[in-house]
């Protein structure tokens, strides 16, 4: 028998045993395991434990002792006493018969009364470095599996990483690095831990919960490491119904003509201004989109010039995408209507859905039984539609001004992002795909990450997440995409208002923002803060390259901002670049006498623009240097752009720091127009370097 078919074999038989375990927890009335349960489990996974054997008699435990050697220890065994320790279920260290003995008496003595199965005999593990592992159930993301350092660390500095479960190779190694700890397992005054080991541990742990998903939370802790293996002290399994099969995603070709389609019709299509059936058609218009147009409106004949039809049977050309602007109690039967056509994808941008309420749910519900027969896509409802400048359609419910084609994709829950930040953003960025989710009843942010990563034309995308629909399926999606290309992502409703009581250290120590920092680590997705740091990272990555070292070039006209940047370099792990000698030289014939210093290089308020080109072509040449932090004087803002667009980079990005920035805008725009990114302090340019660093560095290394 190879060594895949025992693998099978003993999963088999290890699920066949916690059936047994579940069952009979079940005649009991427990919804977890007991301690000698679990690790007769834990045992036959090939995960090394203290053991743990029933003993029903003061004679047995004494036997087991003797079986066992000195020291052990007794903890109780009862299907009512969860948390032993704390209710005086355990007594340690116990090195002669007669010291069982008394265990034993005054463990049965404390639970009189109780249902009492026997006392635990188990092995007294040596002491090595505590750690504690773990599993709870997201609501979102399912099993997840938890890794820290235990006792205080655990309890009081929540020195925890979480990942999903299923782990990969690299995932047990990431979440052991992750801890603030790890410096303590790789080895401090001479004591260190077995990694390997616990990796091993990991990642058995992760296929025990794919094998037997009824596990809804698990602790093993603590678990002692040392230099070589690893032991289980205590461990508990908290037993849960099966969860259910996620729903099968549609495939991402199918997403195809919602970006690029050849017709569209605007149910709900108006003639009067300001109404949002005039916006959303008038968009279409103006940003001329390649493809037929076709208004519904049952009262006009024609609307901003072009043929209305009253109903979209009337008109007899194919359609790709249904825009729907009329109330939530008639939206079925439009839906139905446009099923009924042929259309392939319906966007709902009317509100008064799930957001407001049981009724609207219920509209919803209806929604969907009417479109997936048909196999008709659903976006929305309570968006704002699609914008593709390199389909030139903008089907935004806000008035929208000229867009340049451009390579970042958005995908946005809330739908301000398809007009109001655009207002503003289109003078500094060019998008390429704007895509609002809304409630995200069928197409969800999973299936527009898969999709939009596809398009040639979009080279960084962004997302704003209230939540997350695609479950698993979003981890798996995104480490395929941030492979290729960088995803940056604002999650908001960080925090809870409230949280169940929970049975396991793990699920109380899973809040929901901790989960998704973890899921964004686990699958490469950079986590901004505020809608500010999104965007200014997804500048940067949109208008520069990826540094290759990590050595960076700072050219300032201030001593002080120089010297800032200088600290907030180092403080995002990167380092300032060191110039070989002959570049040196060169550099120093730029500068004035009565300074001193090339990196920061400071020209004080003698810097012009012919001055800056030709720092950057010297520490271009540089083998050392990765990128350039250059800090421009906003009073001369507007002689640096030229400068800037006629310099061969080398594939070195460039970010300028302009302080007062906001009141030099046309000036900022010109620069950022040539692609060099405009920020106001050296902080936000050392920050957005480092992602973009550790990004390109991290890729390099899957």
């Amino acid at each position: 028998m190879d060594k895949e078919t025992q693998h099978m074999v003993g999963d088999k038989g290890m699920t066949d045993l916690l059936r047994k375990m579940q069952d009979q927890a079940k005649k009991e009335g427990r919804s977890y395991l007991m301690e000698h349960e679990c690790k007769q489990v834990l045992e036959d996974m090939g995960i090394t434990t203290t053991g743990s054997r029933a003993a029903r008699s003061e004679e047995e435990a004494v036997e087991i002792f003797r079986s066992i050697g000195a020291p052990v220890v007794l903890k109780v065994l009862s299907p009512e006493v969860v948390h032993k320790s704390d209710a005086g279920g355990v007594k340690l260290n116990l090195k002669d018969s007669e010291e069982v003995r008394e265990g034993y008496r005054a463990i049965m003595d404390s639970f009189k009364g109780r249902n009492i199965v026997g006392v635990s005999v188990q092995e007294m593990a040596r002491p090595g470095i505590e750690v504690i592992v773990g599993v709870t159930r997201d609501p979102t993301f399912g099993p997840v599996l938890m890794f820290g350092l235990g006792g205080v660390f655990v309890e009081v500095l929540r020195d925890v990483a979480f990942r999903s479960i299923p782990l990969l190779e690299n995932d047990a190694q990431d979440i052991i690095e992750e801890i603030r700890g790890y410096a303590l397992l790789k080895g401090y005054r001479g004591i260190a831990g077995d990694v390997p080991a616990l990796k091993d541990l990991l990642l058995r742990i992760s296929r025990l919960v794919e094998d037997f998903p009824e596990i809804a939370e698990m602790d093993l802790n603590p678990v002692f490491l040392y230099s070589s293996g690893y032991m289980v002290v205590d461990a508990r399994i908290i037993l849960g119904e099966k969860p259910p099969q996620p729903p099968r995603p549609a495939s991402k070709e199918d997403l195809h003509d919602l970006f690029y389609p050849r017709s569209i019709a605007v149910i709900g299509a108006s003639g009067t201004r300001g109404k949002l059936g005039w916006n959303v058609f008038c968009n279409l218009l103006n940003h001329n989109f390649d493809g037929k147009l076709y208004p519904i409106n049952p009262r006009a004949e024609k609307i901003l010039g072009i043929k209305a039809y009253p109903r979209i049977s009337d008109v007899k050309e194919p359609i790709d995408v249904a825009i729907i602007l009329v109330s939530a109690n008639m939206t079925p039967e439009v839906v139905k209507e446009c099923c009924d056509c042929g259309v392939k994808y319906i966007v709902v941008e009317s509100a008064g859905f799930a957001e407001m309420g049981e009724q609207g749910k219920q509209i919803e519900q209806r929604m969907m039984d009417i479109a997936q027969p048909h196999g008709c896509r659903l976006l929305g409802p309570n968006c704002s539609g699609v914008i593709n400048t390199h389909s030139s359609m903008v089907q935004s419910i806000g008035i929208v001004d000229e867009l340049t084609r451009g390579n970042i994709g958005l995908i946005s829950q809330a739908g301000v992002c398809a007009a109001g930040m655009l207002w503003g953003l289109r003078h500094i960025m060019d998008f390429g795909i704007v895509a609002t989710i809304g409630n995200k009843l069928d197409i969800n942010e999973t299936d527009m990450l898969d999709a939009i990563s596809e398009d040639p034309n979009v080279d960084v995308m962004c997302m704003y997440l209230e939540s997350v629909k695609g479950g698993r399926r979003f981890v798996d999606v995104a480490h395929k995409v941030t492979g290729r290309k960088p995803v940056i992502a604002l999650k908001s409703g960080r925090t809870e208002a409230g949280k169940k009581a929970a049975t396991s250290h793990t699920a109380s120590l899973a809040g929901n923002d901790e989960i998704f920092s973890a899921i964004f680590k686990q699958s490469g997705i950079i986590r901004a803060r505020d809608y500010e740091h999104m965007f200014n990272l997804v500048r940067a990555f949109a208008k520069q390259p990826l540094p290759r070292k990590e050595g960076v070039f700072i050219i300032t006209y201030a001593g002080s901002l120089g010297v800032i940047a200088a600290d907030t370099v180092t403080d995002n792990k990167l380092r300032l670049a060191d110039l070989e000698p002959e570049l040196k030289e060169r550099l120093k014939k730029l500068l004035p006498e009565y300074v001193g210093g090339l990196n920061p290089e400071d020209y004080t308020f003698s810097q012009d623009a012919e001055q800056v080109r030709k720092t950057i072509e010297i520490g271009v040449e540089s083998e050392d240097v990765g990128s350039f932090i250059v800090v421009l004087q906003a009073e001369i803002l507007g002689s640096y752009a030229e400068a800037l667009r006629d310099i061969d980079y080398k594939g070195k990005p460039i970010m300028a720091v302009v302080a007062g920035k906001e009141f030099a805008m046309e000036d900022v725009i010109a620069i950022e127009k040539v692609g060099v990114p405009v920020y106001s302090t050296p902080e936000i340019v050392a920050d957005a370097l480092a992602a973009m660093y550790y990004y390109g560095k991290n890729t390099l290394e899957r």
